[in-house]
């Protein structure tokens, strides 16, 4: 201990010494700028554009932004990207589009494409980007690591920012115009598309004023998309009719692409507030409010009714127990004779004391399921954790699935320790096969699915397809440091002695009565996973939304919050099943306990397949198939979530109430 408090003074004064300044994120500091004839090392005078992956709502498949034959930069540069980026699929690359900080452009032409009828790759080209239009593909743009929003008001007169913009629109050949032709009355002609080819861009920054750093830095980067038929090359006018492009490629077809760019001072936004205007526009905070308070309601009443179990039925189950043990080994009566006939002939929880700790079927899996799930639980919770703390903002591309992925693979020691004393606790003997099934049997079925999935989006070309490199450095995270862990975790798990009991299994199992409707398996496990459903599921709309909806999440304080509800939900209403289920006489609680909760996992499919029918306007078979592949990766992760949490809370209360009754 001295020696503790000598290193515990040492390490508080080092750091009462040390001066006190700012840290920053990798990735995320600051960045400088100032007019070229002010440049210095401490600022820059470019700004460069960098676009990322294209995406949108009615498909699955994101491409990168070369694909669309839009202008390319001289010099391709892609800035190194994370684990998680590569695995969500980003593509970010650098742009054509350049500016000099505070220099003002009016119109600049970026590139001319042409497209020639007799030309079968022109052809091709032109038809891939007009099935984009078709599709609503949406450019993502970034400087300075910000997206550039397209602002515009939605209902009730607020404005909502979108973190990108549509290549273009199409009028149908009815003379209805879909998706963003709406916004200009110029795009009125049947079968005909509307590329948005120029965009005005307005930068707002703010000015340095203080001795910490010089010059300024950005703000707000916003666009409006324009669809401008350019006739002269030579002219300085960003401004003219549509740049149609009818349904039948006819007549050869020149596109030019420009821009123009303008630059703001502003006082009203600092650089540490900055998504704030993005973020803020977002709707449905207020629905978000709506859920906690649904959730804490369900939350409440499924504690009054553990409370009133515990507090009341009980407890007086206990005392009369005791009382009528005490009765009989003292050979006296207690004072009320009802009491003691009532209780001898009592037929509860109590009456399978010898069964209720025997060994489950299958227990090999259930023990390989619980390993599993403790190791998703704990990873959930500490990622959960820190983004609540801000490491994992929007601004931060990717480490949220990054942070989620490294976790995963340290946290093979839980796993294989967990699963290896359940084991053990089982009787079982064959620790090899629980070892290599812990480590290989859920994230195998992972990632065999995760691989077709993968192969999909090869034979489609998209983006999203992770290279087969990352394929490798994935599988050997896997093998390398995951396995190796499960073994470690296994070997102290199996080196512990066994769990003991607090009362003693029979030899002859316990014949079970004929059980109600409600008190058998199927009806119970089916019921317990509808109140930690409706916990979570207003949540799971915003989730599903930025999965497939592409919109940002931001709200992980809401989430962790609800992760805490569902945790006690999940918890007692497992625990209220049990002890009925007890009171019936069935002892058959351990793979019950991990299904009453674990069927949560259900509803969640249910509502996902709800979700792809009634807010989603996907098509293709690839992109379905594609977006049930995912949800079932969803799906059975979070089955051995919500299954371990129920499970050890009904292990915990099982072993509660056996070890405060006296029996013989």
């Amino acid at each position: 201990m001295k020696v503790f408090d000598v290193w515990f003074r040492f390490t508080c004064t080092l750091f009462a010494t040390v001066p006190v300044s700012g840290f920053y994120l990798p990735g995320l500091a600051p960045v400088s700028f100032c007019e070229q004839d002010k440049e210095t090392s401490d600022c820059q005078n470019e700004i460069q554009l960098f676009v990322n992956r294209l995406d949108s709502v009615e498909s699955v498949l994101p491409y990168e932004y070369d694909v669309f034959d839009f202008c390319k930069d001289v010099i391709e540069k892609r800035p190194s990207e994370n684990l998680g980026q590569v695995l969500f699929g980003e593509r970010i690359e650098s742009s054509p589009y350049k500016f000099s900080f505070r220099k003002d452009v009016p119109c600049q032409k970026v590139c001319t494409k042409t497209y020639a009828v007799s030309d079968e790759e022109s052809k091709a080209k032109l038809d891939f980007l007009k099935r984009g239009m078709e599709l609503n593909y949406q450019h993502h743009w970034i400087v300075d690591n910000m997206p550039v929003t397209w602002c515009y008001s939605v209902e009730d007169g607020q404005q909502y920012c979108n973190p990108g913009f549509p290549i273009g629109c199409l009028v149908t050949q009815e003379g209805r115009p879909k998706d963003a032709c709406i916004i200009d009355a110029k795009f009125n002609k049947k079968s005909t598309f509307y590329l948005f080819n120029h965009v005005d861009i307005t930068l707002r920054y703010h000015s340095g004023d203080s001795e910490n750093w010089r010059g300024s830095r950005l703000v707000s980067a916003r666009l409006e998309p324009h669809s401008v038929k350019h006739t002269d090359e030579n002219s300085q006018s960003c401004k003219g009719s549509p740049m149609e492009i009818p349904v039948d490629f006819t007549t050869d077809l020149t596109v030019t692409y420009s821009y123009s760019i303008k630059f703001e001072s502003t006082d009203e936004i600092r650089w540490a507030s900055r998504w704030d205007y993005i973020l803020v526009s977002m709707p449905h905070t207020n629905i978000q409010w709506f859920s906690i308070m649904n959730s804490l309601v369900i939350v409440l009443f499924l504690s009054g009714m553990v409370a009133m179990i515990m507090l009341r039925t009980l407890h007086k189950d206990i005392a009369k127990y005791n009382q009528v043990d005490q009765a009989d080994l003292f050979k006296i009566r207690p004072q009320s004779h009802d009491t003691y006939e009532d209780a001898q002939e009592e037929s509860g929880w109590k009456q399978v004391h010898g069964d209720v700790f025997r060994p489950p079927r299958s227990g090999m899996l259930l023990s390989v399921f619980l390993g599993q799930g403790v190791q998703i639980f704990i990873m959930t919770f500490i990622t959960l954790f820190l983004a609540c703390m801000g490491f994992l903002s929007p601004a931060n591309r990717g480490a949220l699935m990054t942070c989620a992925v490294v976790l995963w693979v340290l946290l093979g020691t839980p796993a294989g320790y967990v699963s290896a004393r359940i084991y053990k606790s089982f009787g079982g003997e064959k620790w090899k096969s629980n070892v290599f099934l812990t480590a290989l049997l859920c994230p195998g079925v992972v990632f065999a699915d995760f691989f077709l999935m993968n192969l999909i989006l090869w034979v489609e070309g998209s983006s999203a397809a992770v290279p087969f490199g990352t394929l490798l450095a994935v599988l050997a995270l896997w093998f390398g440091i995951s396995v190796p862990l499960t073994f470690v975790g296994a070997f102290f798990g199996f080196r512990k002695p066994v769990m003991e009991h607090p009362v003693r299994t029979n030899q002859i199992p316990r014949q079970i009565p004929e059980q109600s409707f409600f008190t058998r398996p199927l009806p119970g496990i089916v019921m317990g996973g509808i109140l930690p459903f409706g916990c979570i599921f207003i949540q799971l709309f915003f989730i599903l939304n930025s999965i497939w909806s592409h919109q940002m999440y931001y709200m992980f304080g809401f989430l962790f919050l609800v992760f805490i509800i569902l945790l006690i939900t999940c918890s007692e209403a497992t625990v209220l099943l049990c002890y009925f289920h007890l009171c019936a006489e069935d002892y058959h609680w351990w793979w019950r306990s991990f299904l009453t909760s674990g069927f949560t996992a259900v509803y969640l499919f249910i509502y996902a397949v709800h979700y792809f029918f009634s807010k989603l306007q996907i098509q293709g078979a690839a992109s379905t198939i594609l977006y049930f592949g995912y949800t079932l990766i969803m799906v059975l992760i979070f089955f051995l979530f919500t299954g371990t949490i129920g499970f050890f809370a009904c292990f915990w209360f099982v072993n509660k109430i056996y070890s405060v009754v006296k029996v013989d």
